[in-house]
């Protein structure tokens, strides 16, 4: 997985930052990003950092257009934090895959219409787990595989992280 400030210098990127932000580790944990701003103390966490930068970026857009998709936006953030960071072994990241299978079935994306911060973090941070699957195993979680390679493609969004290949081979000729 990508270091906390690798993907946040890829957001930056995605967001058209011309100039790099002030990005460092916690002192307290090396796992743990720290924003210093010209207002004082610093923005602590991935996420806080993250929506931030989205609105310095004035692409305010990316965190929801209503209120609902903001408060949408913001749980998925969450999510990513709480429970795909926290994959810890196999039974954790199928339970993961099943509750994100689920969601997605009737989804393009995880909040409203359109491409939001949610979907940016939630590819960044599944992109290792993704990656370990094989092809059957992507197969299983196909609402997943198929939001996962559309936001793969979405342009920016893949800056440090390789293309994780989604592919069927029909092995026997269809009958018409």
């Amino acid at each position: 997985m990508a270091s906390p400030i690798v993907e946040l210098e890829s957001l930056e990127k995605t967001l058209g930052f011309r100039t790099r932000s002030k990005l460092a580790q916690s002192k307290s944990d090396s796992s743990v990003p720290v924003l210093q701003t010209n207002n004082g103390p610093g923005l602590v966490g991935l996420t806080t950092i993250a929506s931030h930068l989205v609105k310095v970026a004035k692409k305010e857009a990316l965190l929801g257009s209503t209120a609902e998709e903001s408060a949408i936006v913001q749980q998925w953030l969450e999510y990513r934090i709480t429970r795909i960071d926290s994959c810890n072994s196999q039974e954790d990241r199928r339970i993961v895959l099943k509750e994100l299978d689920c969601y997605l079935e009737d989804k393009v994306y995880l909040a409203g219409n359109s491409l939001t911060l949610a979907d940016i973090m939630v590819y960044n941070g599944l992109h290792p787990v993704m990656a370990e699957l094989n092809h059957e195993e992507r197969e299983r979680c196909v609402n997943v595989s198929r939001w996962f390679n559309h936001i793969q493609h979405c342009p920016g969004v893949r800056q440090h992280s390789a293309a994780i290949v989604f592919m069927r081979n029909r092995l026997y000729p269809t009958i018409h």
